[in-house]
């Protein structure tokens, strides 16, 4: 049976480790799995999906709906990191994929550095029949994180980094922040 799993929280959270760690469950399970990322992802490398610890694994960068069904032969676990990169026309992909009883696993943020929800993740949390948030630790008082703070002063919602661009903040020290 098909189905679509979203792994979503805030920057340092461990989004892209659980796709690595659920990749690889199931290609010891014996399953055909694919693994694919925003081609937007240029952080680490282009062609590996990489965790801000170093971990890897092969990847292809996907770009348009007919890259990713040219991509994904007949996997029959599929993969997608950085999803909020994507377009809605996406939706339906994912949809038709785990009606053709595929698994789909999702992941990315699901709010940008304002707090706000990013890109099509609500549309792709509402479908999904499994979701997994996930908390980092605030850098600022050590609780659960959920935020990404911007460190650095600009308006564009999309701006690629790591620790020297984002911190991962808890509700109140990410309030505070935004404050100032």
């Amino acid at each position: 049976m098909g189905s679509i799993e979203v792994i979503c929280g805030g920057m340092f959270s461990g989004k892209t480790e659980e796709m690595i760690r659920r990749m690889r469950r199931a290609t010891i399970g014996g399953k055909k799995v694919f693994l694919g990322k925003a081609s937007k992802d240029t952080r680490y490398d282009n062609e590996q999906v990489v965790t801000h610890n170093m971990d890897q694994m092969d990847s292809v960068p996907i770009s348009s709906v007919d890259e990713l069904y040219h991509a994904i032969g007949d996997a029959d676990v599929i993969g997608i990191d950085e999803v909020q990169f994507f377009t809605e026309e996406f939706i339906e992909a994912f949809e038709n994929l785990a009606n053709e009883g595929r698994r789909v696993i999702l992941s990315g943020l699901d709010m940008d550095y304002a707090g706000i929800p990013f890109g099509l993740m609500p549309l792709l949390l509402a479908r999904a029949n499994r979701v997994s948030k996930l908390k980092a630790v605030c850098i600022q008082c050590g609780q659960d994180a959920s935020y990404s703070y911007r460190l650095i002063s600009d308006d564009s919602q999309v701006m690629l980094g790591s620790t020297d661009t984002y911190e991962a903040r808890c509700r109140a020290c990410f309030t505070e922040g935004m404050k100032s």
